[in-house]
């Protein structure tokens, strides 16, 4: 009887069990069999089907018993399965422990190296209690290739357990490393220091002192081109004042910039920069950075994603040396078959490269830029010649010419009218070469920015017919987007005051508000409606006729801070993407500083007492700041930089400006007319005296 229960439960296995045949049985069977040849290439096979994203875990088992072995090739394949599938099978894990501890004290060090740093990598909590011996072996092993594999060990431990690391001193081992004799070991050991300081940045690893700094730069020469990034980035946090140890880390620094890897020249590069400012004022200043032009030109050269990268921390560096690559203008040419990205990269470098002496030669090229068929591109190049324009008053005529040319043979309607704006508003005295072209046509505007700066002009010079365009404008003024239609109401008030004309337009507008969908149009509306109701006209034309300030430049920069902090990421993403990382402390002590400025108010016992019998309220005291000017300073995007207009704010606004880390510049004062100026008129109007009825609008 039991015969028979057992030839029934063997079937009944048999029924239920998955079929041998196929991939995986095959593959288990290959590792499983008695030759150790067929078993190595099965594992092959398998590594493979992992590498391609098949999931081989159902093997993890089999896979584990081919650990011990004396081939090398073998062993390395079984770690690398091991690393990939460990946190799927952790149990199993577990049983290759002793497999691990016993490589470590194998004769040979690329075992050692091979099973401390597949422990590191394994990332499971029950690991760590077995690392203890094996990582002290391997920290303090006489070959220096376990040592530097250990380094990393000890940052990867780190990240899973920092108070095994603590508690055991490795962290003390690893800052031993750190003086070993070994550049690679030296590499590897301020690698491990400088992420675990990233992990945790209260624990200060690395204080480079005098002597260490001889260490490293006696090392920097020996290292493979990784190492010496390393060293070279533990080299730019290192701060001096000293002028000749300065002097001493330029000298062995400079070597390096001829070397082949684009990132090793421009961790040198930042390196450079970071000690050159101890050297201000002497003859090796220039000419170390006459020595640096050649290096960032022939970086040049290389594949369009490393040229990016150096294209965006070129532009850094010419932010605060502007003069250190202008005889090297050419080389930002675009070529042929540069990508989109690299064109208005280059664009970007050669509107700041233009000096008065190559500026004929960029505009020609410009020009030749402006009749390329890609849209984006040919749209920067026409913007570049306006910024260029700006920038150089000397050439403004020429780059004038150049846009009318590309306004009539290729019609770029809308580029052209906006880059012709910005020059109206640095030369207003050119309004008689411009103005004529772009009536001519204002017709076939599309764009809502082109269709503003139209309206502007309208407004602010004497333009033919100027009533007929406006009343065609007052006609589609739902199908204007908000920029144009506030743009179209601000010139409709200044044809008023100036000329006292156009009444029928303003009130048809204001009869229709009730249809206009922005909520800022309407209460702009609703503003201008209240200052026409003033009696006062003299005071009214101060506060709308009040005149633009001349922009010298509308080329974007960034803020002195932002770009300081640049300077020290070169080589990094942050000097690509040109951002910060801000830590949540930082952003406390933000807010906490702009809470702690003290804004004086006249009268700020009672700021809405404007019925008061001291009639002084009506002009500020000496040093007092006026609520229209704080309301203006603190609405203003103060995030940008430029030339282009000096507000007249007072000494509150500039701590407010210190405390703003925007980078890069937005053109929004070089974008703005008459439209993005109503605040600032009754800004500039404020200490002379507004009117009550205007207060009270706010």
């Amino acid at each position: 009887m039991s015969s028979k229960v057992a030839v029934w439960e063997k079937k009944i296995k048999k029924l239920f069990q998955a079929p041998r045949k196929g991939e995986t049985g095959e593959l288990r069977a290959g590792l499983v069999s008695q030759y150790a040849n067929e078993r190595k290439d099965t594992i092959k096979q398998v590594i493979a089907a992992m590498t391609v994203g098949k999931d081989v875990s159902s093997l993890f088992p089999d896979v584990l018993k081919n650990i011990s072995t004396h081939d090398l090739k073998q062993k390395k394949l079984v770690y690398l399965y091991l690393m990939n599938y460990a946190k799927t099978n952790p149990e199993l894990c577990i049983l290759a422990v002793n497999t691990f501890v016993t490589d470590t004290e194998d004769p040979n060090p690329l075992v050692r190296a091979l099973a401390i740093r597949t422990m590191g990598c394994i990332r499971v909590d029950k690991m760590v209690d077995y690392m203890e011996i094996p990582l002290n072996r391997t920290l303090k092993d006489e070959n220096p290739y376990v040592r530097k594999t250990a380094a990393i060990c000890v940052a990867k431990l780190f990240e899973l357990n920092r108070e095994v690391c603590i508690e055991n001193g490795y962290l003390e081992t690893l800052k031993k490393l750190v003086e070993d004799s070994n550049p690679m070991v030296v590499a590897n050991a301020i690698n491990a220091l400088a992420e675990i300081h990233e992990f945790d940045p209260s624990l200060e690893l690395l204080t480079i002192t005098p002597d260490l700094l001889k260490r490293f730069l006696l090392a920097l020469n020996e290292c493979t081109e990784w190492g010496r990034i390393t060293i070279l980035t533990a080299l730019a946090n290192y701060e001096t004042n000293d002028h000749h140890e300065s002097s001493h880390i330029i000298e062995r620094v400079l070597p390096q910039l001829q070397h082949s890897n684009p990132s090793a020249v421009l961790s040198s590069i930042k390196v450079i920069l970071l000690n050159i400012e101890n050297l201000k004022g002497t003859d090796e200043y220039d000419n170390i950075l006459k020595k640096l032009s050649a290096p960032l030109v022939s970086l040049v050269s290389t594949p369009p994603e490393v040229q990016y990268v150096t294209l965006r921390n070129i532009r850094i560096i010419i932010e605060k040396y502007p003069n250190i690559l202008t005889n090297y203008f050419k080389v930002f040419f675009v070529r042929y078959n540069d990508p989109l990205y690299l064109k208005l990269e280059k664009l970007e470098i050669i509107v700041r490269l233009a000096v008065d002496n190559n500026a004929n030669l960029i505009l020609n090229e410009l020009k030749e830029y402006g009749y390329e068929f890609d849209v984006d591109f040919v749209k920067r190049s026409v913007k570049a010649i306006g910024q260029i324009a700006t920038k150089l008053p000397k050439k403004s005529e020429k780059a004038i010419e150049i846009l009318i040319n590309l306004l009539n043979e290729r019609e770029l309607y809308d580029q052209v009218t906006v880059a012709l704006r910005d020059i109206l508003r640095s030369y207003p005295d050119k309004s008689s070469l411009i103005i004529p072209s772009i009536l001519q046509h204002h017709e076939h505007l599309i764009d809502s920015e082109a269709i503003s700066s139209f309206i502007w002009i309208l407004g602010e010079f004497e333009v033919f017919a100027y009533d007929t365009n406006l009343v065609n404008f007052v006609e589609n003024f739902k199908d204007l987007e908000a920029n144009a239609q506030s743009s179209l109401i601000n010139t409709i008030v200044k044809i008023i005051v100036k000329r006292n004309d156009l009444r029928y337009l303003f009130d048809k507008i204001f009869n229709e508000i009730d249809d206009i969908d922005s909520i800022e149009i309407r209460d702009e509306v609703y503003l201008y409606q209240r200052i026409l109701s003033l009696d006062n006209s003299k005071e009214i034309n101060k506060i709308i006729l009040t005149k633009l300030n001349k922009i010298s430049n509308t080329i974007p920069k960034f803020q002195p801070e932002a770009l300081e902090y640049l300077i020290k990421e070169l080589s990094t993403l942050s000097s690509v993407l040109f951002t910060t990382r801000i830590s949540k402390d930082s952003k406390i002590n933000q807010i906490t500083k702009i809470k702690d400025i003290k804004i004086n108010v006249h009268n700020e016992e009672n700021l809405l007492d404007f019925d008061g019998e001291d009639d002084s309220g009506d002009t500020p005291a000496v040093g007092s700041v006026n609520l229209l000017d704080e309301l203006n300073d603190l609405f203003t995007n103060t995030s940008f930089n430029t030339n282009s207009v000096q507000s007249n704010s007072i000494a509150t606004s500039n701590n407010i400006n210190d405390l703003d880390f925007g980078f890069e510049n937005s053109s929004n004062n070089n974008n703005s007319t008459d439209n993005d100026s109503s605040v600032n008129r009754i800004n500039n109007n404020a200490n002379g005296g507004i009117n009550k009825d205007l207060l009270d609008l706010f």
